[in-house]
């Protein structure tokens, strides 16, 4: 298993063997499904490639796309830095023309291309964004600039480095002006208490798509742990307010990370899907009522959340969240939400 020495609130590398410990056959097998948050990279000792995602979605569901997000992959080495991001997206858009040949099945992996522009930039941005969109060939959708920060010095910020409040900042929200007027989303990656920031700029930018990841990033360790009921009952109120911008759809995900509300990854073995639908339930059925199916979206956020669960047993757990949902409900849960935001079809 994932080692227990390790700092929560960072990336840890999953132990394949315990994670194979415990599979299952899928549950309701024809529904498609869209992944509309997964990363693919080459680090030391935490490969996670083509061969892998395959791996992964042959896992007995009907995994129709995915969405690769920005994870600072396959960067240029050489170049103006500004445009070293856009071996990023070379990288996912060679990806998805492998998938798209078929030789590998059905899937169509990097249909959508989330990839990375320093918003800092300000008006200088426009010039990257134009890179990156032909970089993607029609596949890059948007970009993702990480802005979490914690005034609590055991929180792991960004790794861009960001400043306090750095969504207010006028020289970001000039480079976000760059995004809006290319019609492209934005991922906001942050923590709970930040939430009200991505509240200002969905109202600064109302016809811009923004998307939260990971349900909105609620801490749980260093200063926050010990505090859960606490965190959760604030979280669910910047939610609330968050919810009343009707262009902000929330990524139902990210629940496996070690962001110390979960400790599954120290167990013996892993856990089977229902018990892992009992643990992420009040997190997922609070982003469903506040935001309803059709501005949410089901994530796997493989391979970070590999330490917690196998793919396969991932998704059962969310299908038995579903459960009671309609059919028109399941589809935008789904897919039918990550298609419409990402403009796969």
């Amino acid at each position: 298993m994932a080692k227990e020495t390790a700092q929560l609130g960072n990336v840890m590398v999953p132990d394949l063997a315990w994670v194979a410990k415990v599979s299952e056959p899928a549950l309701e097998p024809e529904l498609p499904i869209v992944d509309p948050h997964h990363h693919l990279w080459q680090r030391a000792g935490n490969d996670y490639l083509f061969h892998d995602l395959l791996a992964d979605t042959q896992t007995g569901h009907n995994i129709v796309a995915t969405v690769f997000v920005d994870c600072h992959s396959m960067y240029r080495k050489d170049g103006p830095a500004e445009l070293r991001c856009t071996g990023e997206t070379e990288f996912a858009n060679g990806v998805a023309a492998m998938s798209a040949s078929g030789l590998y099945g059905d899937l169509r992996a990097c249909a959508g291309i989330v990839g990375h522009v320093d918003l800092r930039l300000g008006g200088k941005a426009g010039a990257v964004f134009d890179a990156q969109i032909a970089a993607g060939n029609g596949r890059f959708k948007g970009i993702r600039h990480q802005t979490g920060w914690d005034a609590d010095p055991g929180i792991r910020n960004s790794r861009t480095d960001p400043t306090p409040e750095l969504t207010r900042d006028k020289t970001f929200r000039a480079g976000f002006a760059e995004l809006a007027r290319r019609g492209l989303t934005f991922d906001a990656w942050l923590y709970h208490p930040q939430l009200g920031e991505i509240a200002d700029l969905a109202d600064a930018f109302p016809d811009t798509a923004i998307v939260l990841d990971h349900v909105g990033g609620p801490l749980g360790y260093a200063g926050y742990a010990g505090r859960h009921d606490e965190v959760r009952a604030a979280w669910k109120k910047s939610m609330t307010e968050l919810a009343r911008r009707p262009n902000v759809t929330v990524k139902v995900g990210g629940l496996g990370m070690a962001m110390g509300w979960f400790d599954f990854y120290q167990r013996p073995a892993p856990p089977g899907s229902e018990e892992l639908a009992r643990a992420f339930k009040p997190w997922v059925e609070t982003c469903i009522e506040l935001f309803g199916a059709e501005r949410c979206m089901f994530e796997s956020n493989f391979p970070v959340d590999k330490i917690t669960s196998g793919y396969g047993v991932l998704w059962n757990a969310l299908k038995r969240l579903s459960s009671g949902a309609s059919a028109a409900e399941k589809t935008a849960l789904f897919s039918g939400t990550a298609r419409r935001v990402y403009r796969l079809d």
